[in-house]
């Protein structure tokens, strides 16, 4: 069962940071509400890798505030992230999975079936008792994916997930994260996929220069974007 606390909305009110003397966020103003996923894009170097750290209480902001559900600094009980490059424990997959439920706190007489649970909307139930590291890269990504659900996250960060992917692979990750938004899981992906972007994105925030210069719902971004700067990087235009 959920707590009755919420992640929701996350609002990041100026908020500024400063990493190797490089100004990587810049006053950004965002507001993150329940609904569909939402989308972070921009050219490489905008911010969206540490935007989404913050998000999770990964770092703190050298400037402004960042609340979740009207809260300072709650403990991130749920909430998860997704990096592009997840590392694996050296166990089982179901394992991988069973670990991340107790971390989170789940009954011990509930772990085994909610591992069979979650290793089933990720499609390796037939993969449970291999080892976790030596699943390909798609395998271990959709495993990644059922661990951070294995939190129950009202709030689900995930940075470029299928970056290295296939097409089949990126395909069997977008379901599951689909599934997980469909069930009421807030998403939150980062992603130079557009593709992506128009496939699962309710709204598109669009990050340059450590700000959001644009945020739409995700047809009017594709069809009718309203700053130069946005029309330049959907035509494939260096941005800065």
């Amino acid at each position: 069962m959920r707590g009755p606390l919420s992640e929701l909305p996350l609002v990041f009110d100026r908020v500024s940071q400063t990493l190797g003397g490089v100004q990587v966020l810049r006053d950004l103003q965002l507001t993150i509400a329940p609904g569909a996923p939402s989308a972070i894009v921009g050219p490489n170097g905008s911010g969206k890798s540490t935007f989404l750290r913050i998000a999770m209480g990964l770092s703190r902001p050298d400037a402004g505030r960042v609340t979740w559900g009207g809260q300072t600094d709650p403990a991130p009980r749920r909430r998860a992230m997704l990096f592009q490059r997840p590392v694996m424990l050296r166990r089982s997959a179901a394992a991988n999975v069973a670990y991340a439920l107790r971390q989170a706190g789940c009954p011990g007489h509930r772990v085994r079936g909610r591992v069979e649970e979650l290793l089933a909307q990720a499609s390796l139930s037939a993969l449970a008792g291999r080892p976790a590291r030596r699943l390909s890269g798609g395998e271990q990504q959709r495993l990644a994916l059922a661990r951070a659900l294995a939190r129950d996250p009202e709030l689900l960060l995930l940075d470029e997930p299928t970056a290295n992917l296939d097409p089949a692979a990126t395909r069997a990750v977008e379901d599951i994260v689909r599934n997980a938004a469909a069930s009421g899981v807030k998403v939150v992906i980062a992603s130079h996929d557009l593709g992506q972007v128009r496939r699962l994105a309710g709204d598109v925030h669009f990050m340059v220069a450590g700000t959001i210069l644009e945020s739409a719902p995700v047809a009017d971004f594709f069809e009718r974007p309203a700053q130069p700067k946005t029309c330049a990087f959907l035509r494939g235009d260096i941005v800065t």
